[in-house]
């Protein structure tokens, strides 16, 4: 049964959001953690490995150009992941809210082999001045870590302040998330949900205009200009620049 996108969105403006059993189910839960996994925007860890891959600009990173891809691939099951709980009803209704422009992906090229190909990627729903990362995917190292890279200095350029990763895992944990209880998560959430609709306006694509316009200056004191694409080399310097 298709999912009623305006409950949806309720849902997750008072911090609730969809799972399903497995990817075969017909139908989906509510889930509300008691503990909550978001990833600070001035917190995010970048190793001196992965800020060598940034730099070296090996992937080509674009955003919101294979949304359905995306949210397909994480979907797959994969040798340590036996099923998802991404069942067709939630991939069809973010396909919905993508194409109204509320969610959001990040897609991770390589090239290496000669062929053009999507190797890491992420998604989520975007609402007010909070991003709920939804899932995430990786066919090659260090894939999955440079889409969020981008997403998070994305966010930051964009007016976000709070990036929401549901569960904790290693693999977050490891880019600087943190645990935080339900109350201080719904403190959080009122607080992005209420900038968006009253003082700010979050905008995912404001970082696609650095190379629109090189005289853009930005909310970070130590990078004021950039010319041609963006590049790894200034995504590190934003993911780590404190404002």
């Amino acid at each position: 049964m298709a999912i009623d996108l305006p409950i949806l969105l309720r849902a997750y403006a008072v911090g609730l959001f969809p799972m399903a059993d497995d990817r075969k189910a017909r139908s989906v839960f509510w889930v509300e953690p008691e503990s909550r996994a978001v990833l600070p925007l001035d917190g995010f860890h970048l190793s001196r490995s992965l800020r060598k891959t940034l730099r070296s600009d090996r992937f080509e990173v674009t955003a919101d150009t294979a949304f359905d891809q995306v949210i397909a691939l994480c979907a797959e099951s994969a040798s340590d992941r036996p099923t998802t709980w991404i069942n067709h009803d939630i991939e069809e209704a973010f396909q919905r809210l993508h194409q109204r422009r509320l969610a959001h992906s990040i897609e991770v090229w390589s090239s290496e082999s000669g062929e053009r190909r999507l190797v890491g990627g992420l998604y989520g729903l975007a609402l007010g001045c909070a991003f709920f990362g939804e899932s995430m995917f990786s066919r090659m190292t260090d894939a999955s870590k440079v889409a969020m890279a981008w997403l998070v200095a994305r966010l930051r350029i964009g007016g976000f302040t709070l990036l929401d990763c549901q569960f904790m895992t290693e693999h977050l944990a490891s880019l600087g998330a943190i645990e935080i209880s339900s109350e201080t998560y719904s403190a959080l959430l009122d607080a992005a949900l209420a900038d968006g609709a009253v003082a700010v306006t979050a905008e995912f694509s404001a970082l696609d205009a650095l190379s629109a316009d090189p005289e853009l200056r930005l909310p970070f004191t130590a990078v004021r200009t950039v010319s041609g694409p963006v590049s790894g080399q200034l995504i590190a310097q934003l993911v780590t620049q404190t404002s």
